[in-house]
């Protein structure tokens, strides 16, 4: 047990981002079903915003993270898993970015403006352009999949840490003090 935890800012923003983007991911599955009515334009309309939020957060959880350190693996984890946690990591972050981008992109080739909590009008990042903005809606979905799956890999491989490994690596992120 190495006993380093993370900092405050790194658990609150890291908690604060799964809670953030758990919520994207059900809202997005489920918006799409709905039958169109101002509701669902509302619920869109949530969903962007809430995905600009997402862009904004892992921008800062990113700066913060290149000015803080995370705690060091422990010692005696095997090098390919080193490499998978580091390469994990590393696509969470590119997917963290490019899911919103993508969204954005997508909303602007659509045609319809994003604008965040309906007050700050952001600018179109494309012109107008269906069949673009249907290959970037898949392009959207499948990188929401791909999400899904390192999700799941990642949580994953926290709890075999924890539970059969029995290291730090799951508590020194958790928001409480954890055993030890």
């Amino acid at each position: 047990m190495s006993g380093q935890r993370y900092t405050r800012t790194a658990i609150a923003l890291h908690w604060l981002m799964a809670l953030l983007i758990l919520g994207l991911l059900g809202v997005g599955l489920t918006m799409t079903a709905l039958p169109l009515s101002p509701f669902k334009l509302q619920v869109y309309s949530w969903h962007k915003w809430a995905g600009v939020s997402a862009f904004l957060l892992v921008c800062l959880r990113l700066a913060w993270r290149l000015g803080h350190r995370p705690p060091a693996l422990p010692p005696g984890m095997p090098g390919w898993q080193r490499h998978a946690a580091h390469g994990l990591h590393h696509l969470l972050y590119l997917l963290m970015f490019a899911i919103p981008l993508t969204g954005w992109l997508m909303s602007s080739a659509k045609g319809f403006q994003t604008v965040w909590f309906g007050v700050l009008p952001l600018p179109d990042l494309l012109p107008r352009d269906e069949a673009l903005g249907d290959l970037l809606k898949r392009v959207h979905a499948g990188l929401n999949y791909g999400l899904i799956a390192l999700l799941a890999a990642h949580v994953g491989a926290a709890l075999k840490h924890h539970w059969i490994d029995r290291d730090d690596i799951l508590v020194r992120i958790l928001p409480w003090r954890g055993r030890r």
